[in-house]
C-alpha cells in the first residue's frame, strides 16, 4: 500500500489540512487541480445524480491518497 500512496504523493494527490470538510480529499484534489475546494466538492455533489457511487470513488481516494506531509517508510531489505 506504501507504494500507492507513494505514487499518489509523487504526482502531487495529498490529503491537505488546510481547508479540509471530513477527510482532506477534495481539498487535496483541488490544491493539484489548482482550483477552488468547493468547486471540487460542488462536482461531488452534481455526480450524485449519475448512476455510479461518487462515495465510493471518494472512499477509494480517501484510502490511497497520503496526508500531506506523509513520507515512504525505508526497507531494510
Amino acid at each position: 500500500m506504501d507504494g500507492v500512496r507513494a505514487a499518489f504523493a509523487r504526482a502531487g494527490l495529498v490529503r491537505t489540512y488546510e481547508g479540509r470538510w471530513l477527510a482532506g480529499v477534495c481539498s487535496g484534489v483541488a490544491a493539484r487541480l489548482g482550483i477552488e475546494a468547493w468547486v471540487v466538492r460542488l462536482v461531488l455533489l452534481l455526480l450524485l445524480v449519475l448512476p455510479g457511487s461518487p462515495f465510493l470513488v471518494y472512499a477509494v481516494l480517501w484510502f490511497c491518497m497520503p496526508p500531506q506531509g506523509w513520507v515512504a517508510p525505508v526497507c531494510d531489505a
